[in-house]
């Protein structure tokens, strides 16, 4: 049995039926500045994320700090992380964060075993 999803005491739809400055007010403080003051870059994003799923292409962005708000739930968004575009399908629980956070631009570190020269050591080894 899934729990219904809720931010802030609210509900998804209730959410999503606010006005993008109304919804600022339930964010953080350093989103909710980010929201105010960049109202009409979100308000475009969400438009052109409309138009193009409309025709079925892909939504593709380099704007990593924008904020997610409820109205791009459901929408999957190509994220730059410097090198390619990360698909990120946007969920609820994304609600007040931001896109560039599940787009990882670094790489774990997978260590390859050593090889012969690779330390002064291994000089001493035999050669198979």
């Amino acid at each position: 049995m899934a729990r219904e999803f809720r931010y802030r005491g609210k509900t998804l739809e209730e959410l999503q039926a606010m006005d993008t400055r109304e919804f600022a007010k339930y964010l953080t403080a350093r989103e909710r500045r980010y929201v105010l003051r960049n109202f009409d870059v979100i308000e475009k994003f969400i438009a052109k994320c409309k138009k193009r799923a409309e025709r079925g292409k892909p939504i593709r962005t380099h704007s990593r700090e924008l904020v997610i708000v409820p109205k791009l739930v459901g929408y999957t968004i190509h994220v730059y992380n410097g090198k390619e575009f990360v698909p990120v399908k946007i969920e609820p629980d994304m609600i007040g964060h931001r896109l560039g956070e599940f787009a990882p631009t670094r790489k774990p570190v997978k260590h390859g075993a050593p090889g012969i020269g690779a330390t002064r050591s291994s000089a001493a080894l035999s050669v198979k």
